[in-house]
């Protein structure tokens, strides 16, 4: 499972960052992928950002297989939306 994060400016301090770290790791240990994208990066770059998922999205599924119907389509795997 993805968990898709978007940091803005009340991120920059020391006591949100040490909390997002706890959190990450109780995800983690869960089974969660947690990927982080400030603000900027979506704002500025939103192509670049899409183009990120997509890889992490193909190495998640490739590191789990499902049976296709699974995945959403009726091939399998993740069609990306350009």
């Amino acid at each position: 499972m993805l968990i898709i994060e978007i940091d803005g400016i009340t991120h920059d301090n020391n006591i949100s960052q040490a909390k997002d770290m706890r959190r990450e790791e109780c995800l983690a240990k869960a089974g969660f992928k947690i990927v982080r994208f400030t603000d900027e990066e979506v704002l500025n770059n939103i192509a670049g950002v899409i183009s990120k998922l997509e890889i992490i999205i193909v190495e998640i599924e490739a590191s789990f297989p499902l049976i296709p119907l699974q995945r959403g389509t009726k091939s399998g795997g993740y069609k990306p939306v350009r």
